[in-house]
């Protein structure tokens, strides 16, 4: 199988060793400082612009490394990432490489620095990534929940109209699912997901993943909620949700009597109505009609 694309912007593989301006999305570690890559020492030590969401964690995480800063640092957060943007991308125009960093993991996943990425590829700029560690991963690898397929959703809504509409949409998901959380809203959201999900639905809560109190409890919601509804939980907070289980469609046998009741009572004809309820509860038309008449030829 073949595919079409068009021709990709220029993105060096090793910015910090280049001449080349270019933007670089850099990993951090979540919590454990030997987390960090032998390239991430290098890119806080070589960068000619630091872009990131608290100066101070910036200064933290540096002198943790042993790392002495000496490109230009200047806050890229929530609240002011639209403004900065073009300031940002004119440096990269000017052939400096500026590393985007976040508090911790990666920028741009529930953290600052997708519209400063859209801007980059949209304006023919050369972004890379520097890969580090990533709460979202990393806890989808402990929770002993299926990993093949998953979905992330980031923070649920507050208010609870909101978040129980979010919830109920989610509700027939199949995927594994994974949500971020603060400890003080951990109960609500808890109780929330078993009101949506039912309380055998399989989760993992994951907190303060690769510090040194790393906790992950995994049960069924009614257990999960018990738990946190009797502690006072503390820490950064990952949740992992198992997804719905497949929709198992009837036999096309048992679906006979409906179609022969729709039949009775309205004018539709018999394939026209074999197709409906067939539609209605997702088996084959097909399948259902050659059953109604095997139905009838034994009748």
């Amino acid at each position: 199988m073949t595919s079409q694309a068009s021709a990709p912007s220029a993105s060096p593989a090793d910015p910090e060793n280049s001449g080349d301006g270019a933007l670089v999305i850099v990993g951090t570690p979540i919590g454990n400082l030997s987390d960090a890559s032998p390239r991430l020492l290098e890119i806080l030590r070589t960068a000619d612009v630091l872009a990131v969401e608290d100066t101070r964690t910036l200064h933290r995480l540096a002198a943790g490394l042993g790392v002495n800063v000496t490109g230009r640092v200047v806050t890229h957060h929530e609240h002011n990432e639209t403004a900065r943007t073009a300031e940002l991308l004119d440096e990269v125009r000017r052939g400096k490489t500026v590393a985007v960093l976040s508090d911790a993991g990666m920028p741009t996943v529930s953290d600052p620095g997708f519209p400063l990425v859209r801007a980059a590829a949209q304006a023919g700029l050369p972004v890379t990534v520097l890969p580090g560690p990533s709460a979202v991963l990393a806890a989808l690898a402990v929770s002993g929940l299926p990993t093949d397929r998953f979905t992330f959703e980031g923070f649920l809504a507050r208010k609870k109209g909101e978040r129980a509409a979010q919830l109920a949409a989610l509700a027939t998901e199949q995927r594994t699912m994974v949500f971020y959380e603060s400890p003080h809203r951990l109960a609500d959201m808890l109780i929330a997901l078993r009101e949506a999900m039912g309380g055998d639905r399989r989760a993992a809560v994951c907190r303060e993943l690769t510090k040194l109190h790393e906790e992950v409890l995994r049960d069924d919601l009614d257990g999960l909620v018990a738990w946190a509804t009797q502690n006072q939980v503390r820490g950064e907070i990952v949740v992992v949700l198992h997804g719905a289980a497949p929709a198992v469609a009837p036999d096309p046998e048992d679906l006979t009597a409906a179609v022969e009741e729709l039949v009775a009572t309205s004018d539709i004809k018999l394939k026209a109505a074999a197709r409906q309820v067939a539609t209605e509860h997702g088996v084959s038309t097909r399948r259902l009609y050659d059953a109604v008449i095997a139905a009838r030829a034994e009748g």
